[in-house]
């Protein structure tokens, strides 16, 4: 069955329609078809993320089947929907291990993406993390997975950089508790007490939080230079317009959970002067013009911050398959592990002997006029 984007489109809508369990699942029986998994959230907090990067993995998909597909035959796509929770993650990979998928793409959550880790390990199935960026996930891998977003180790050493450019000496740091953002806490609390500078709070909050009065109000007695959020954008954008409300005046950071446009949605004008240390996005990358071109066409907005490394994903994917010239897995993951420098809409791609990016892809953002900016 040869993937249009109409057959893309309507089965989204089926998808959807129905709560999200199988967005975007094409049939997978045909004997011509190779089909690839897709674990986004595409339900819960960060579905705007999850579909945006499903999106990427269409748009990938549709190019190389209109080339003639992988092998000579058209991919087709399954979704499983992780909505950034551990046990919806566990059974969405479940179902696409038990689906026989030559691979994986995506991972948001890192939280979520740990414990299906070892589900797709124990069945030796590729697997592309395409966001997923917690330092945590590198022992927990058997080694079939490959992260081609930069570590949050990589983001640390961009943000104690950066914060140390513009003069800052104590800091504040917010997480939430999980793998992601606790991860990128603890490395950065400890680089910049490495690099002699002072941790003024280090504050661990509940997601979904709606008052953080209490939490402002220890931060204004500690007085930092700066605060770091390190979490995702829905709460810390009620964060950061707490605290311009509640008269903190120094400089707001966020990592690159918190690099969505829709932060400045639920901040307003406090997200004006924000720094984001972020993963690079399709408005900063010049290969990723006709990428957005068409992404705009097809689903009426521009692309999401790791559209452009998700559809990379993909992309990446397809060519291990064409270099083992079958979809077996293990010659699929070697292939993985051999990339050397290819490259698509993002930056070359090659592994360390930990399969993470063999490079920091990270750049720094500044909320300029409700939108982002690279920082001066």
């Amino acid at each position: 069955m040869r993937i249009t984007r109409r057959t893309l489109a309507l089965t989204a809508f089926a998808g959807a329609a129905l709560g999200g369990l199988s967005l975007a699942s094409l049939p997978a029986a045909a004997q011509d078809s190779i089909t690839i998994g897709v674990q986004v959230p595409t339900t819960g907090p960060e579905a705007t993320y999850g579909n945006d990067m499903f999106n990427a993995v269409k748009i990938a998909a549709q190019e190389i089947n209109e080339k003639g597909g992988l092998l000579g035959r058209q991919i087709e796509l399954t979704a499983g929907d992780s909505a950034c929770d551990p046990q919806q993650a566990v059974n969405a990979a479940s179902k696409l291990a038990s689906q026989d998928v030559v691979g994986v793409v995506g991972g948001y959550c890192s939280g979520a993406t740990l414990p299906t880790l070892k589900i797709y390990g124990d069945a030796n199935i590729p697997f592309v993390i395409t966001a997923s960026n917690s330092t945590k996930l590198i022992p927990a891998n058997p080694g079939n997975a490959f992260m081609i977003n930069s570590t949050g180790a990589d983001q640390t050493t961009k943000a104690v950089e950066f914060m140390e450019s513009k003069g800052i000496e104590s800091v504040a740091i917010v997480n939430q508790g999980d793998a992601y953002s606790q991860d990128l806490a603890n490395l950065t609390r400890d680089a910049w007490e490495q690099a002699g500078k002072k941790v003024a709070a280090f504050e661990t909050v509940n997601k979904g939080e709606q008052d953080y009065s209490a939490l402002v109000t220890k931060i204004k007695a500690a007085d930092p230079d700066a605060v770091f959020w390190t979490a995702y954008y829905a709460d810390g954008g009620l964060l950061i317009r707490q605290l311009r409300q509640g008269g903190y005046r120094g400089t707001i950071a966020v990592g690159d959970g918190s690099n969505s446009p829709k932060l400045f949605e639920i901040a307003g004008r406090a997200a004006e002067g924000v720094y984001a240390f972020s993963n690079p996005t399709a408005e900063f990358l010049p290969k990723a013009k006709s990428f957005s071109e068409t992404y705009k066409k097809q689903f009426g907005n521009a692309p999401g911050p790791y559209a452009p490394l998700t559809y990379d994903g993909m992309m990446l994917l397809a060519w291990a398959i064409e270099k083992a010239g079958t979809t077996d897995h293990g010659p699929i993951i070697e292939a993985l592990a051999s990339a050397d420098g290819q490259e698509w809409l993002s930056g070359p791609i090659s592994f360390t002997d930990e399969n993470t990016l063999a490079r920091s892809n990270f750049i720094v953002l500044e909320g300029k006029g409700g939108e982002w900016a690279l920082a001066e």
